[in-house]
C-alpha cells in the first residue's frame, strides 16, 4: 500500500489524482494528506473525499510520511514542492510542466541527483489513442526516417480565453502558454521524433487579449460592461465553481473569472516556434489562442513519405467529419495513400487520463510505445518553451544546452 500526499488543491488534481486514488485505486493506494495555501479548497477535498488537511507542507511530510507527493500547484511553485518533497525522502509526480524556467529546472535536477529520488512528469497526451497510433506508425517506419514536422495548435475563445482569466495570464506564474500549454505538444512531438531538441527560435505577441480595450473591469462577475463583452462568462451559478472558487476567495483573493483584457496579462496569445533536433530533424510549430474552432493539425515528413493527422474538439462539425473516429493519412513516395481510423475513447481527455493513471499507480509492465515519460522528457519539453520565450524577447536563437546540461 503506497501513501500519497497532495500539494496544490486544484480542480485538475481533484479529478485526475485525488478522486481516482480514493475510489478506484484504494486497494493499492492511500491519500494521507493535502496541503494548499487556500485552506478552503483543501476543505473541499476533505468534504468530498475525506482527505486529511494540513496547514503546513513540512508538517504534512513529517507526520504523514508519504511515499509519493503529487504536485499540482501554480506552475511557478512546482520546483519548490518538488525539491522539498525529495529532501523529505519522497518520490514526486508533477503535473506538467515540470517548472517554468531554467534556474528552477536546474535546481530540481541537482536535488534529484543529490537525493536519488524519482520525479515523474505527467503527459497524458501520450496516452490518447490517436497520438499513440501516430507513434506506432512512425516507429514502424511508415514514412522512413523523420526529417521534419509541421504542427499547428489552435485554441478557441472559450478554452483559449480561459487561460487569460486565470493565474496563467501572468508569465511569472505559468511561463506563458509556450510552457504551460505547449509542453504537451512539444513532448508528444519529441516522442514522435524520438530525439532531443537542440536549438530554438521563436516569435510571439499579445495580439488579442490583454489591455486592448478601455471598457473592461477587474472580473466578469462585477463588470459593468458585461452586456457588451463577447467574452463575458457567468460562473457564479455553477455549483462546482461556486464551492471551489467563489466561496473560498476570502483565503487568498484569487478570482476565477478575471478579465481577459486586464493590464496584468503579460503572456503571448500568438506564437510561432522553430526547433532543430540533435539528429537534424526540424519542427515548425504555431499556437494561437483566439480561434473560432479548436484542435490541431500535424504533418510529419520522412524519407519514405508523409503522415497527416488532424483533430478538432470544438467548432463547426463539418470541419471534422470524424469527430468520433479519427483519421490518419500516410502517403508514400509513389503518392499511394493508406488511411487509418482510430476510435475515440470515453473518459478524461479522450480516455488518456485513465490510461496514464493506470501507468502511474499500478506500474508499467509493458510499454512498447514508450508512453511513460521520464524526468528528461519533462526537461526537454519545458526547455523548448523556455528558450522560445527567450527568443521572442531578444530575437535570437537559443541552444538548450546553454541553460540545462
Amino acid at each position: 500500500m503506497k501513501k500519497y500526499a497532495l500539494v496544490g488543491a486544484s480542480s485538475r488534481c481533484f479529478e485526475m489524482f485525488a478522486k481516482p486514488l480514493v475510489k478506484e485505486y484504494k486497494d493499492i493506494a492511500k491519500v494521507v494528506g493535502i496541503y494548499d495555501v487556500n485552506r478552503g479548497r483543501s476543505e473541499y477535498y476533505n468534504r468530498h473525499l475525506g482527505i486529511p488537511i494540513f496547514d503546513d507542507f513540512d508538517t504534512m511530510m513529517k507526520e504523514a510520511k508519504p511515499d509519493y507527493v503529487i504536485v499540482t500547484t501554480v506552475d511557478g511553485y512546482h520546483h519548490e514542492y518538488i525539491i522539498r518533497a525529495m529532501e523529505h525522502g519522497s518520490d514526486v509526480i508533477s503535473e506538467k510542466p515540470l517548472t517554468t524556467d531554467e534556474a528552477k529546472c536546474n535546481a530540481i535536477l541537482e536535488t534529484q541527483k543529490r537525493t536519488g529520488k524519482k520525479v515523474t512528469v505527467t503527459f497524458n497526451a501520450r496516452y490518447g489513442p490517436y497520438t499513440a497510433k501516430v507513434k506506432e506508425l512512425l516507429m514502424g517506419g511508415a514514412i522512413g526516417d523523420i526529417l521534419s514536422v509541421n504542427c499547428e495548435y489552435f485554441l478557441d475563445t472559450s478554452h483559449g480565453a480561459d487561460y487569460f482569466r486565470r493565474w496563467h495570464g501572468q508569465l511569472e506564474n505559468s511561463g506563458g502558454l509556450l510552457v504551460h500549454k505547449s509542453t504537451h505538444h512539444f513532448d508528444w512531438i519529441n516522442w514522435w521524433v524520438n530525439d532531443e531538441p537542440d536549438t530554438v527560435y521563436a516569435n510571439g505577441g499579445l495580439d488579442f487579449y490583454g489591455p486592448k480595450r478601455e471598457n473592461r473591469g477587474e472580473r466578469c462577475s462585477t463588470c459593468k460592461f458585461a452586456d457588451s463583452c463577447e467574452l463575458y462568462v457567468d460562473y457564479k451559478d455553477d455549483p462546482f465553481k461556486k464551492e471551489f472558487y467563489f466561496d473560498v476567495e476570502k483565503y487568498d483573493g484569487y478570482h476565477r473569472d478575471g478579465c481577459v483584457f486586464s493590464d496584468k496579462i503579460n503572456i503571448y496569445d500568438n506564437m510561432s516556434v522553430a526547433v532543430k533536433y540533435k539528429k537534424g530533424a526540424l519542427l515548425t510549430y504555431s499556437l494561437t489562442a483566439f480561434n473560432p474552432i479548436e484542435g490541431w493539425k500535424a504533418v510529419v515528413f520522412g524519407t519514405k513519405g508523409r503522415l497527416e493527422a488532424y483533430e478538432s474538439s470544438s467548432g463547426i462539425p463539418a470541419l471534422d467529419p470524424y469527430r468520433e473516429v479519427k483519421t490518419i493519412k500516410v502517403y508514400n513516395m509513389k503518392n499511394e495513400l493508406a488511411t487509418y481510423h482510430v476510435l475515440t475513447l470515453q473518459g478524461g481527455h479522450g480516455g488518456s487520463d485513465e490510461r496514464l493513471q493506470k501507468h502511474l499507480f499500478r506500474g508499467v509492465s509493458h510499454d512498447p510505445l514508450g508512453q511513460a515519460a521520464s524526468l528528461q522528457d519533462g526537461v526537454n519539453s519545458l526547455m523548448i518553451g523556455v528558450c522560445a520565450n527567450k527568443s521572442i524577447k531578444d530575437g535570437k536563437p537559443h541552444k538548450i544546452s546553454d541553460y540545462v546540461k
